[in-house]
């Protein structure tokens, strides 16, 4: 079992920053690869970034390429999503997710992804 928590949502005016944290406790060795997703009121749930756990490769939504990053703390066991230039459609509900075993092109979907957090809540105002 793996637990994932995330923090550092709320409310920011467009063109602001958020950075997103996702915590991971239990079998965290077991992790190949760490993800965002989020979903918007009324749309299906979309891919945002990913990372591998131990080589830190990443692979980034072409939607928020070259305004969203996305790194992880292995000592702390946190992946973050640091959110720049953010746009009104950024909004939504944004959730991280852990996947055991994974090809890394497959990373997208998320059914490759073993557990989920909560989500929370990103909001920008226009």
């Amino acid at each position: 079992q793996v637990q994932l928590v995330e923090s550092g949502g709320g409310l920011v005016q467009a063109g602001g920053s958020l950075r997103l944290s996702c915590a991971a406790s239990g079998r965290t060795f077991s992790i190949y690869a760490m993800g965002w997703f989020r979903q918007a009121p009324g749309k299906e749930r979309e891919f945002v970034a990913a990372i591998t756990w131990s080589g830190g490769n990443t692979y980034i939504a072409n939607s928020v390429k070259g305004r969203f990053t996305i790194s992880r703390d292995n000592v702390k066991n946190t992946v973050y999503l640091q959110m720049s230039s953010l746009k009104p459609e950024d909004t939504g509900v944004y959730y991280c997710a852990a996947s055991f075993s994974s090809l890394f092109t497959k990373l997208v979907d998320s059914g490759a992804y073993d557990y989920w957090g909560q989500g929370t809540q990103v909001t920008v105002s226009s």
